[in-house]
């Protein structure tokens, strides 16, 4: 979103090759094989920043030459800038204003000194903005425009490029005055000192290859939108190399790959769905589940397998490379096209299939309309384009749910080694400190289990010596799930930390920040989640133990 730099000042040049990334710190922790590898480690909050309104703290990024840090204010459609030299007790120190360029920004990275800024544009269906700024002095080096509604954006590993996911997200679908935009993503080369270029990966080449997709299992559902409107990209993580870019489209419940030098999108692959029927695969489905086969129950914890099939609908991915193999994480949050005018896909089993269930399909189909049992749990009436996953007889043969509830690790072909299945509910059912499946702005007993559970949306993976660790945000019960990754296929929970206090302190983890101890101002590596409801930034230290 924002492109050029000025020089910097000469007191900053050498700190630049020291401090060189490596990776993106969206998506990478750092560290060396060389370095200590921990047995296990700890989260602890060290410090915290309130911006004083729902929605002050959302995307974050660090610059470590200026000891920065840069947090998206939703709530305002600026970014704060906050002194983190001394990481307990962050201040505001400046604050980003692009009124004179868009109406908001949506996201932030930066790299050896150069902030870029993802702004949507005013109405949000005509091109966006992606502008830089000179982290040490807040100047403006420099802009240009990309896509509709640019969102999520990250630097290349060598600071080289700028890739943005252009959502492309529609105002309403057939309604007089609404438009629907193509996705897209913007390969943006920097060309510090000079003048930036723009390169736009596309989707047009997949239009007329609708029906194609959907047999492969890809989400083309919008009402008369083309394959290239439909594909909303919604976050990206880029190899070490920088030639390649996973981008996940999330309504789509597919991955897009991205040749980076050409900016040409290669493919786009379908996630599939994951089978909540099996053991170890389950949820809890309904926040009436307290009775026996009725439609007034009241909320009670009940975790288990369900005949429903849930749609991953990833929102944030990221990248990390075992043994010469490049892997992707992802948060499977879930999203629905809801409410939005001229078409809303999202229903309660109970309204949706009001012919009942196919008993040959459905065991106790009779019984398992209930909301005590799979009544409440919210599907789409739309699992892809003209499908609607009922029989002739107007009875649901499937039922497709948003989200896994879970995160998941896949190969660079899109094929899942792992997914944490039902353990992000299991562990969080005893919490001192929050209800059950609260949401981010309530506590809740069971507010949420009918609609995404604990709904995981950030994520980013940290090396420490040979050791991959994933740090996955709730976006609803709150709090940071850990797990040891370095085996992918056999992944492992570590340790978990929720920093609310019922319905106040942290609410609503929104993005994350990884700082690794080399770069970090108190020389631990630490973690920043912006959170969205409470409008706090929050300092976690990563407390290694060798």
């Amino acid at each position: 979103m924002f492109l050029r730099r000025p020089a910097k000042p000469s007191s900053y040049l050498p700190m630049m090759s020291a401090i060189a990334l490596a990776c993106v710190l969206a998506a990478c922790g750092g560290g060396d094989d060389d370095d200590p590898t921990p047995t296990t480690l700890a989260l602890q909050k060290i410090g915290s920043y309130n911006g004083g309104a729902v929605g002050a703290a959302e995307i974050t990024a660090y610059d470590a030459g200026s000891r920065r840090l840069f947090v998206v204010n939703g709530a305002n459609g600026t970014v704060d800038v906050l002194d983190l030299a001394a990481p307990a007790t962050p201040k505001l120190i400046g604050t980003i204003n692009v009124a004179s360029l868009g109406k908001a920004v949506n996201s932030v990275a930066v790299h050896d000194g150069l902030v870029a800024l993802a702004i949507e544009a005013n109405p949000k269906t005509d091109p966006g903005t992606v502008a830089f700024y000179n982290a040490a002095d807040l100047k403006l080096a420099g802009s240009v425009k990309v896509g509709a509604l640019p969102d999520m954006l990250t630097f290349t590993p060598d600071g080289s490029k700028v890739l943005v996911a252009n959502e492309g997200e529609p105002s309403g679908y057939g309604v007089a005055g609404t438009a629907d935009p193509e996705g897209s993503v913007s390969v943006i080369t920097v060309n510090r000192g000079g003048t930036p270029s723009v390169a736009t990966a596309d989707f047009r080449a997949f239009n007329g290859k609708e029906a194609e997709l959907r047999a492969q299992g890809i989400r083309i559902f919008g009402p008369n939108a083309s394959a290239a409107q439909d594909f909303e990209p919604e976050y990206i993580t880029v190899g070490d190399d920088g030639r390649t870019a996973y981008v996940t489209l999330q309504e789509n419940n597919a991955i897009a790959i991205v040749d980076v030098a050409t900016a040409k999108v290669t493919s786009v692959k379908p996630l599939g769905f994951k089978d909540h029927s099996l053991a170890g695969m389950g949820m809890d489905a309904s926040d009436e589940d307290g009775g026996t086969n009725t439609n007034s129950g009241s909320p009670a914890i009940k975790i288990g397998p369900q005949p429903v099939k849930g749609m991953y609908l990833p929102d944030a991915v990221a990248s990390y490379t075992v043994d010469g193999k490049r892997y992707l994480i992802t948060a499977n949050e879930g999203d629905a096209r809801a409410d939005w005018p001229g078409f809303n896909e999202e229903s309660r089993v109970r309204a949706h299939c009001t012919a009942g269930l196919d008993p040959a399909v459905f065991p106790d189909a009779a019984n398992k309309i209930f909301d005590s049992n799979l009544g409440r749990l919210r599907v789409t009436t739309t699992p892809n384009g003209g499908v609607t996953g009922k029989n002739a007889a107007g009875q649901c043969t499937e039922l497709y749910t948003f989200g896994g509830r879970s995160f998941s690790i896949w190969d660079t072909d899109i094929k899942r080694v792992y997914d944490s299945g039902d353990e992000f509910e299991r562990r969080t059912t005893a919490l001192p400190n929050v209800k059950f499946n609260a949401s981010n702005d309530n506590n809740d007993l069971e507010d949420r289990s009918a609609s995404k559970g604990p709904e995981p949306e950030g994520a980013v993976v940290g090396k420490f010596g040979n050791k991959h660790y994933a740090f996955i945000g709730l976006e609803r019960v709150g709090g940071v799930m850990v797990y040891d990754v370095s085996k992918p296929a056999q992944a492992s929970f570590v340790t978990y930390l929720n920093t609310r206090d019922g319905d106040k302190g942290d609410l609503g983890p929104e993005g994350l920040t990884l700082i690794p101890g080399n770069k970090s101002p108190n020389g631990k590596p630490l973690l920043i989640v912006g959170n969205e409801v409470s409008g706090t930034t929050a300092v976690m230290q990563i407390n290694l133990t060798y």
